[in-house]
């Protein structure tokens, strides 16, 4: 065929990568044309909307490199990032809540010994101590779990955003009872990167930048699943507004001050064991293209949440 009208295209799109090999390409292949070429149809962009949403999207890619992700920022900030973990992640029994794992994590942190901070000496922000328990669902503590801890500075700003080399970061080994403890500062709420394309896009839909205080994590063991989480600052005013969607009730904690002043923190985390059956996602779909007359007949309409 090569006369292709509105109504025939999507179809024709998706006769071609039908022929995918892989099953699961395959599936996400339909799924993305068919839903695109459906978003399309209801919007129906100019050519100039078209180009400028090219250009979005191009300048997202070019601020992406080893120290910034602009596309990941992008997916955090539509929800995508949450709804991919809400999908894989879950909670199950008493298990630690997940939340984004956000632009700025970096592989390889220096391990430092527990107790140590992970502030270098003069970096500004109130000193605060860290503790907790890393544990399996039946109580069970977890020697040795792997521990990435990250925060922003009082400045708002993460390391790799700016020079001085690493700060702020580490990997800590939990003792033979699970336990961890650590020095930092005490998290402050501050903007994701706004000065981009994602900053102009949440500028245009009247929303701000700001995410609540807190502190990164992820813990990995073996025979557990890797949890990536936060913990965050107690009656931090943006808890409600997050422009990442991220806060989980369960994550919220009190930075407390202890007798000589400093605050403290203290969390007792739950790892998931690994291998527990996840939702298997549906077979490939078979009916019409989105905006066929044939694609609202003869099919089952799912279930709210499936």
């Amino acid at each position: 065929m090569r006369n292709f009208s509105e109504k025939t295209l999507t179809a024709a799109v998706l006769k071609r990568v039908a022929g995918a090999p892989d099953r699961r390409t395959r599936q996400i292949m339909h799924s993305l044309v068919k839903h695109l070429h459906a978003f399309v149809r209801e919007v129906r962009p100019t050519q100039e909307e078209w180009f400028q949403g090219i250009q979005f999207l191009t300048r997202t890619g070019h601020l992406c490199d080893d120290r910034r992700q602009e596309f990941i920022l992008m997916s955090d900030t539509l929800g995508v990032s949450m709804l991919v973990d809400f999908i894989n992640y879950g909670k199950v029994g008493k298990s630690t809540e997940s939340t984004v794992l956000g632009p700025f994590f970096v592989a390889g942190a220096p391990e430092m010994p527990l107790g140590a901070s992970i502030a270098r000496p003069g970096t500004a922000g109130e000193p605060c101590a860290v503790s907790g328990t890393v544990k399996g669902l039946t109580g069970e503590p977890i020697a040795g779990a792997v521990i990435d801890v990250w925060e922003s500075g009082a400045d708002g700003l993460y390391d790799v955003q700016k020079p001085g080399g690493t700060n702020l970061r580490a990997r800590f080994r939990a003792d033979e009872k699970g336990r961890f403890h650590f020095k930092c500062i005490t998290p402050v709420s501050y903007p994701v990167p706004h000065d981009g394309p994602v900053g102009r896009m949440l500028a245009a839909t009247g929303r701000h930048p700001m995410r609540p205080g807190h502190l990164h994590f992820t813990i990995e063991a073996p025979g557990c699943e890797k949890l990536v989480t936060h913990l965050f600052v107690k009656g931090d005013k943006y808890l409600d507004s997050d422009a990442v969607f991220g806060v989980k009730e369960s994550l919220i904690v009190s930075y407390r001050k202890n007798s000589a002043g400093e605050a403290t923190c203290r969390y007792d985390f739950v790892l998931k064991p690994a291998g527990l059956k996840r939702r298997r996602p549906p077979p490939a779909a078979k009916s019409a293209p989105a905006g066929s007359p044939s694609s609202s007949r003869g099919r089952r309409r799912p279930s709210p949440g499936a």
